[in-house]
């Protein structure tokens, strides 16, 4: 399963919002018919994970941190305890919290952008903030790839 691409989308007054049918056929091939909702670590923006997505995460998570560190055992309740378990409704909508838009600075318009097997939504404003002006895009991508190995 890959999400990719962008799809700017508008949340309602309930702030309900479609997930894009691409997306939506991608999880339902994938067999997954829940999602989960967090923000990212690292920006203002949410990140939907797929169920199994999310419980591969877990498991990781917990390989790498020992539970009897009490600074590890604290990353990791951060890390699970703020999340939304979301389903879908029968139109393919879904509620973000008032607390996960005030995270995000989502107000109305937003941004989904696939990030292979997760989703973000952005708020519009903070999504173009945040994108890699073209020349430096193409500098970071020269050094991250350049030296790769050439496939045959």
């Amino acid at each position: 399963m890959r999400f990719l691409g962008n799809i700017e989308a508008k949340m309602d007054a309930k702030g309900r919002a479609f997930l894009p049918a691409t997306f939506r056929k991608m999880l339902q091939a994938g067999g997954d018919e829940r999602l989960v909702m967090r923000k990212d670590v690292f920006q203002a923006c949410l990140v939907l994970y797929p169920e199994h997505v999310w419980n591969e995460q877990m498991d990781l998570m917990r390989q790498r941190l020992n539970r009897w560190n009490r600074r590890e055992q604290m990353v990791y309740r951060k890390f699970v305890s703020e999340v939304e378990l979301l389903t879908l409704d029968g139109n393919g909508r879904f509620l973000i919290p008032k607390r996960y838009q005030r995270m995000a600075d989502i107000e109305q318009d937003i941004k989904f952008v696939g990030m292979g097997d997760t989703i973000e939504i952005w708020s519009c404003q903070n999504a173009e903030q945040q994108q890699m002006k073209p020349d430096e895009f193409e500098s970071a991508l020269e050094e991250f790839m350049g030296s790769a190995p050439q496939e045959q």
